[in-house]
């Protein structure tokens, strides 16, 4: 059985400083509970490599920004970033965001915040990483990439690099309250 107790590392700022420790936490968790499934969030590939290197044998998913996030027709993840994560044996998933999309444009059209937008808000409450950890876990489930009946790590950060990491039950988007955040690794205690 398991080691169920497990300590929370609060960090004194937000950022990619944050990244390998963020990652060894992970690994060590994934280790002692034996999950296989890992969920990265990796704008430009920095993570996601590094990511790879901490658990490579797992079922690594580096999830990106969906392309024309920033502008039309833009992919952030540059295509020989992703050709190395997969090298390394990660798979890199990009598709539309769970919290975004459709309703992103209605409020930008119309200026009016859609459902997702307030879960997404909600979140943010904890961290932006929190916010992104349960997104991109909903994303993998989605895309097939990881199950919903055993656990998973999702790991993100605020802005650049990794600052959270948790233990998670995941679920698909259209059963998104069967999601279970059952383990809080590590978090920014400051928000900023």
């Amino acid at each position: 059985m398991a080691d169920l107790s497990s300590e929370c590392l609060y960090f004194e700022d937000p950022g990619p400083q944050n990244t390998d420790k963020t990652l060894k936490l992970a690994a060590k968790r994934a280790q002692a509970l034996e999950i296989r499934d890992i969920v990265v969030a990796s704008t430009t590939g920095e993570t996601g490599l590094k990511a790879a290197e901490f658990f490579n044998g797992y079922n690594l998913i580096v999830v990106t920004h969906s392309t024309g996030f920033r502008e039309p027709d833009l992919q952030e993840l540059p295509e020989q970033k992703k050709e190395e994560i997969e090298k390394k044996g990660g798979k890199v998933l990009t598709c539309q965001h769970a919290f975004g999309g459709v309703n992103r444009a209605v409020r930008k059209k119309l200026a009016t915040y859609e459902l997702d937008e307030i879960i997404a808000h909600t979140f943010r409450t904890f961290g932006e990483g929190m916010k992104v950890a349960v997104e991109i876990t909903l994303m993998a489930a989605d895309a097939g990439l990881i199950r919903t009946d055993r656990e998973a790590l999702a790991i993100a950060g605020t802005g650049k690099g990794a600052d959270t990491a948790l233990v998670v039950k995941p679920a698909n988007a259209q059963t998104f309250f069967d999601l279970e955040i059952r383990e809080i690794l590590c978090k920014p205690r400051i928000l900023k």
